[in-house]
């Protein structure tokens, strides 16, 4: 199995939140959202929610295409098969209620199937849910900027996708 491209993106959740999504394809899903709370990631196929415990510390997000996906690394907390369209070629990771943080350009158009994987998704919740348990009326207003930004680890999810095949025809009715 070959990488073919890498992109790696640092991001604030947006209500606890990152997507990716085609950048033709911007409207929500509230049933996948829903199945993000218990399963971190999920989508409908032409949009991705990844369910972070911590609303306002960087994570890192790396999509990779493959010509074919390897395994989840042991060390992976957990994992899911995804499968995601792209008419355009080009997806946006964004931060539900803070806009765009990137857009990611693929290959070519098509749909990418492959899984989605996290590391350290516990430890930062609790690295966050313990800073704010030690906050008082007396700290310093910039103790929690300070606080984020000293994480000892960094939450992290993957996309390892391949290309699968072509996208679906758009039927110009629905334009």
């Amino acid at each position: 199995m070959a990488l073919l491209a890498e992109h790696d993106v640092t991001a604030t959740p947006g209500r606890r939140v990152l997507e990716v999504y085609d950048a033709d394809a911007c409207l929500g899903d509230e049933a996948a959202m829903a199945a993000a709370r218990t399963q971190v990631v999920a989508g409908n196929g032409y949009h991705l929610y990844l369910l972070s415990l911590q609303p306002d510390m960087k994570v890192r997000m790396t999509i990779r295409i493959w010509d074919s996906p390897p395994d989840p690394p042991a060390e992976a907390e957990g994992h899911t098969d995804v499968s995601l369209e792209s008419e355009t070629g080009i997806l946006v990771i964004g931060r539900l209620d803070r806009g765009p943080a990137a857009e990611i350009p693929l290959p070519r158009p098509g749909v990418y199937e492959g899984h989605a994987w996290w590391q350290h998704r516990r430890a930062a919740a609790d690295y966050y849910d313990t800073t704010l348990d030690q906050l008082t009326d007396d700290s310093p207003e910039d103790q929690l900027t300070e606080a984020w930004d000293s994480c000892p680890v960094t939450e992290r999810y993957v996309l390892d996708l391949a290309f699968t095949r072509e996208p679906e025809p758009i039927d110009d009715d629905d334009r």
